[in-house]
């Protein structure tokens, strides 16, 4: 890519995340059928590449990890024994006449 507007970090971005759409030969392909006249499809691709390159741009925040409360673990845990109240229920009442 030979781009003066982007620096060497952009466009690093942009090929890792474009890749499928880049060609070997370093030429980003999109293409537009949108319109009925050329002109129209010209300025529909030109949309595609700046909204592309944009949202190839934008850098995702890093999930923060978090942990169950403990008022999740013991909700969680009372509703696993009414569970298993309910299934106990089910079974057949085996009958021991010895």
């Amino acid at each position: 890519m030979s781009s003066n507007i982007l620096n060497d970090e952009q466009k690093n971005i942009i090929l890792e995340k474009l890749a499928n759409k880049i060609t070997d030969s370093g030429y980003l392909l999109v293409k537009s059928r949108t319109e009925r006249t050329q002109l129209g499809n010209k300025e529909e691709v030109i949309k595609k590449i700046h909204l592309l390159i944009n949202h190839a741009l934008i850098k995702r925040k890093k999930r923060k990890p978090t942990k169950p409360t403990k008022a999740s673990k013991i909700n969680r845990i009372k509703i696993k024994k009414e569970k298993g109240i309910i299934k106990e229920g089910r079974k057949k009442i085996k009958n021991y006449d010895e």
